[in-house]
């Protein structure tokens, strides 16, 4: 088991992998920005190291900084947690040539899985079940000829990132031009990969997922699937486990699918796999995120599994003991809220000096946090505060734990998206499980 782990991250999933070295025994190393110094995570590990300004380029993306923090201190593996350089594969490549263990999947996966287009020629290898698509498109005249063949509406996606960045619905050839230069421009900006695809559009999608956990020894797990659905320009707001839409045959025969990928490309620790469901219920492989994800509280709740600690036993490889159930018996349901320094309903960021904090409590309710009273919220990074996460023996029991706690949450000084939350647990659509990934526009243009 390792001694000592640097954590290349901030916030709330800092404080996530602190707490899990803490159970482990194992020492942690904050970095940090000059923003960041009074940050929640930075008091709570082991060490602490200041590797550069509150831009996250000079700091949170400087791999060298990073690297030089972790011989400094004497760290012996790194976790990337979510964002910045957790799907980076140059950052895992430096890691190994400099002896450091990368706590996720090797570079190599990181390759396969990580591009989408890739991903996309090693699903049909696999038997995932996929839209109609292309591989990478030359130019907008190709694209045009490729819509022609799928049919419209289209949607065009970044090879290369994902999280909304560098993809455009596209309901004609007229649109397609346009739509296909600013998506190669914002692709090469977010992720400096121009590259773009195509596949099918889904009017009325869901957004489900299956959670991966992989040793060195050849052992796979799906953890059950998770319903992410509700969402806003593709960036996640609540998720929820387990699915209210998915059946246990379907729930069967997928991670049966998905365990024979994973053991094929010798697949190790976390990584979800994520799928669109249309209107008829059927599932079809979008991407696959070789990292822990936001959301993964709501599979923790409801599998009794520590993902985090999981993850860095499989990281040190160590064999894991985890029940090989087929599919995972959940207990109970759990759904997660995430809370953004916002505008609850323009989205705009929202910064600033938090005057007052208080978390919610009481039986089935989990906050993971990364700020505190009297924390200045900084306008250079994700506006991610916290996470509140709800269990309860029904999905019903579990809404019900949600809007109490919501309503028990106080973050005073800035807006917050808590508003949006509470409205969304009153609408019908969430309330029966019939959302989309087209409802909270709805709810938003209605007004809350």
């Amino acid at each position: 088991m390792f001694k000592k782990i640097l954590i290349a991250n901030r916030g709330e999933i800092a404080m996530r992998v602190i707490r899990a070295c803490r159970i482990l025994g194992i020492r942690s190393v904050a970095i940090h920005s000059e923003a960041d110094a009074g940050a929640l995570h930075v008091r709570f590990a082991d060490e602490a190291v200041c590797i550069g300004p509150a831009e996250a380029a000079k700091s949170y993306l400087n791999v060298p900084q990073i690297i030089a923090a972790a011989e400094v201190t004497g760290a012996d593996a790194i976790h990337p947690g979510y964002g910045f350089l957790s799907e980076n594969a140059h950052f895992a490549d430096v890691c190994r040539k400099c002896r450091l263990t990368f706590i996720g999947p090797t570079p190599e996966a990181m390759r396969t899985w990580g591009d989408k287009v890739a991903a996309r020629e090693a699903a049909v290898r696999f038997g995932l079940p996929l839209l109609p698509g292309t591989g990478v498109l030359k130019d907008a005249v190709e694209a045009v000829r490729e819509a022609d063949k799928i049919g419209y509406p289209v949607i065009l996606k970044a090879a290369g990132g994902g999280g909304g960045r560098g993809m455009r619905v596209v309901r004609n050839a007229d649109e397609l031009g346009r739509a296909f230069d600013s998506a190669t421009r914002e692709a090469s900006s977010a992720f400096k990969n121009p590259n773009i695809y195509l596949e099918r559009y889904i009017e009325e999608p869901r957004h489900i997922e299956f959670q991966v956990l992989a040793d060195q020894h050849g052992q796979v797990w799906t953890l059950g699937e998770r319903e992410c659905s509700l969402q806003r320009r593709h960036q996640k707001v609540v998720e929820e486990a387990p699915s209210p839409s998915m059946t246990n045959d379907r729930r069967i025969r997928m991670s049966d699918i998905v365990r024979h990928a994973m053991r094929e490309t010798a697949y190790t620790t976390l990584g979800t796999l994520e799928f669109l469901m249309d209107e008829g219920g059927e599932l079809y492989f979008m991407e696959m995120n070789t990292r822990l994800q936001v959301e993964h509280p709501v599979t923790e709740m409801v599998t009794g599994v520590d993902v985090v600690e999981q993850q860095i036993r499989a990281a040190a490889g160590e064999r894991l003991r985890l029940p090989d159930t087929r599919p995972w018996s959940f207990r109970g349901h759990a759904i997660e809220c995430r809370i953004n320094a916002e505008d609850p309903r323009t989205f705009t960021p929202w910064p600033g000096l938090i005057t007052e904090y208080h978390a919610p409590g009481g039986g089935g309710v989990r906050v993971d946090s990364g700020v505190y009273g009297g924390w200045r919220v900084p306008s250079a990074y994700d506006a991610l505060l916290a996470k509140v996460i709800t269990h309860g023996a029904t999905r019903a029991e579990a809404i019900a734990r949600m809007r109490c706690a919501l309503d028990e949450f106080v973050i005073g000084g800035i807006r917050t998206n808590i508003p949006l939350h509470q409205a969304l647990l009153r609408e019908p659509e969430v309330i029966e499980g019939r959302m989309s990934t087209r409802t909270i526009e709805r709810v938003i243009a209605r007004g809350f």
